[in-house]
């Protein structure tokens, strides 16, 4: 299967992607990750797009359909992908049906979580990051066992300048303006399923799971 996950930040796209992306035996193309990766190890590619993460606002479309033609390329996407985060305007979708077009293949379906604004800001104001090990906690749902102190290397937990509220509230207002015409392109072509990212983690997938299935 080739699915996209769409979804505002915080909706849970990546947390069910890395799970059923092992289950299906598929990559798990996450271009967010991708992107901080090469801001981290400054590459000209990273450090634009990192000016535009820590303001909120989208990536430009050029910098990320780039990224993303390469990791597609790889051999381990021959056969089947999760797309995480991507596209997210309607020229990276475009992009992306020439891109597997010219690869002899197609997305085969778009999977949109609908979560509530209050719980995104939830979701993402409460999300610190270790600076050694990278490792991701959540001040209530998954809370270090001291607090600022990462559980698995004692490194400093600290909050990414895109996790504010401040900047999350931009985020979200971004992508209202930005990516939810997404929806109604997916739609016009009957590609767009929609499942609440809101509750159990086992429950969405399940929801996930059920969609794919029934699109097979």
């Amino acid at each position: 299967m080739r699915v996209a996950f769409l979804g505002p930040p915080g909706a849970g796209k990546g947390t069910q992607a890395r799970e059923l992306a092992r289950e299906w035996g598929v990559p798990h193309v996450a271009t967010g990750d991708m992107l901080r990766e090469a801001a981290a190890a400054r590459t000209p590619l990273g450090l634009e797009a990192k000016r535009y993460m820590d303001l909120g606002a989208l990536v430009p479309d050029e910098v990320v359909v780039g990224a993303a033609a390469e990791r597609l390329g790889a051999p381990d996407a021959a056969r089947g992908f999760i797309l995480d985060g991507f596209p997210r305007t309607i020229a990276q979708a475009e992009a992306l049906a020439r891109l597997l077009k010219d690869a002899g293949h197609a997305l085969d379906m778009v999977l949109y979580f609908d979560v509530s604004e209050p719980e995104l800001l939830r979701r993402l104001t409460g999300r610190r990051v270790c600076r050694a090990c990278g490792h991701t906690y959540h001040l209530t749902s998954s809370p270090p066992k001291r607090a600022g102190v990462c559980d698995a290397c004692g490194g400093e937990l600290y909050q990414r300048v895109d996790d504010s509220e401040a900047t999350v509230r931009n985020r979200l207002e971004v992508y209202r303006k930005q990516t939810s015409p997404l929806l109604d392109y997916y739609r016009q072509r009957n590609m767009l399923t929609t499942v609440s990212g809101e509750g159990p983690v086992e429950a969405i997938r399940d929801a996930i799971r059920a969609a794919v299935g029934a699109a097979r």
